[in-house]
């Protein structure tokens, strides 16, 4: 239902997929549950337990793409790119700055970590058993 005449920027394109991908997934909820943590998709609020986090968007993008992807391992590069895009300088530390961050919000204070290095892999959301 989008029309993109030549010639365009590549940026534009890549936010008009990110528009359709984002229809798409609100289809399948707009609630994410992890444990005791809920990403309300709609908006754009985190509850961890009876506590309200402030995210940044970066922020929540990275959460929502890790509750999107729980238990699996996701490599620096493929958070990069898809939180980043084309921006994404794969020497930076701007992921980990940007995992600390949420660490701090969602992980500290709480019995349970939810977020988890895999050492020269990348990192894991979820329970660990």
């Amino acid at each position: 239902d989008d029309y993109l005449t030549k010639p365009f920027e590549f940026e534009e394109l890549l936010a008009r997929l990110r528009a359709l991908l984002r229809r798409g997934e609100a289809s399948e909820g707009r609630v994410l549950k992890c444990d005791d943590l809920e990403l309300d998709l709609y908006t754009r609020r985190a509850t961890r337990g009876d506590v309200t986090v402030d995210l940044s968007n970066k922020e929540f993008g990275m959460l929502e793409y890790f509750m999107r992807n729980q238990d699996r391992v996701l490599s620096r590069m493929q958070i990069g790119e898809r939180i980043w895009d084309m921006n994404f300088e794969p020497g930076s530390n701007v992921i980990d700055v940007y995992i600390s961050s949420l660490r701090k919000k969602i992980d500290r204070g709480f019995e349970r970590e939810l977020i988890h290095t895999v050492k020269g892999a990348g990192y894991r959301f979820g329970i660990l058993d």
